[in-house]
């Protein structure tokens, strides 16, 4: 059982997505990716591109680009979204549906990247906490960073609400799409005020090109569901080595850390 992500972000880029957010969004991603030296004349990987943003500003900057999604609307919506990036002329690179989870799905990453050597730089943009399986996809998508490479993840922070959240993602996605829109209805006021809370800003005020009531129904109906603490995400990925380079915690309790790790061997 899973959330649709491929569906919200289709609605996201035919209702909300203009000239503003897609340069919002390239700002935010190569403000992310400058802890890893950027990513022009790189090769660079994109783990659940969703809505292709990452993916286009990529290609857009001049880095040789895969990108690998579960869900076959995301494959389509990349192709549309390209319109917004004139330096992109067509999606003419790889594009792979399936599960970082599936070892064949890793294989032909792995085969994209100039004859298996791995990539410069590995990103997913809270993605991996949604697989059904956070620890493993996070060693599938490690092992596609070459020596000396980068390892961009953001993953949903640990909270005390966590469990609380993960009942509500799982009930949202056994229910029929009215009870899934009065589920919506109801927590739109709850997650404003917290975030307003949180942070003391209009939550109407996305950062990265993004927009408030899709994130609302992504938030609500986002299942599979894992998370995890910065010093839990250190203790996973540490190991298989890396460094961490940079990470940024999220604004929100229950929202995405940041984190660039460095590949020593």
């Amino acid at each position: 059982m899973q959330f649709d992500f491929g569906k919200n972000w289709a609605d996201y880029s035919a209702h909300a997505l203009n000239a503003q957010r897609v340069r919002e969004a390239r700002e935010a991603f190569e403000a992310l990716l400058a802890p890893a030296g950027g990513v022009r004349g790189k090769r660079f990987l994109d783990i659940g591109f969703g809505q292709g943003l990452g993916l286009l500003s990529a290609r857009a900057i001049g880095a040789d680009v895969v990108g690998i999604d579960i869900n076959p609307t995301c494959g389509e919506v990349l192709r549309r979204n390209a319109a917004w990036f004139p330096e992109v002329r067509a999606v003419d690179f790889p594009v792979i549906i399936g599960s970082i989870l599936d070892a064949h799905v890793v294989e032909r990453a792995r085969a994209a990247s100039a004859g298996g050597a791995g990539y410069d730089i590995v990103h997913s943009w809270g993605v991996l906490h949604h697989t059904g399986d956070m620890e493993r996809a996070v060693r599938n998508a490690a092992s596609l960073v070459r020596t000396g490479g980068h390892f961009v993840v953001a993953l949903y922070n640990r909270h005390w609400s966590s469990l609380s959240w993960r009942a509500i993602k799982f009930a949202y996605c056994k229910s029929p799409a009215l009870v899934q829109r009065s589920m919506v209805a109801a927590l739109t006021p709850v997650i404003y005020l917290a975030k307003w809370l949180a942070t003391g800003k209009d939550p109407r005020r996305q950062a990265r090109g993004m927009d408030f009531m899709y994130d609302v129904v992504d938030w609500v109906g986002g299942y599979p569901y894992e998370y995890a603490s910065r010093d839990e995400v250190l203790a996973m990925i540490e190991p298989l080595g890396f460094r961490c380079v940079a990470c940024v915690a999220s604004e929100v309790p229950t929202g995405c850390n940041q984190f660039v790790f460095e590949r020593a061997r």
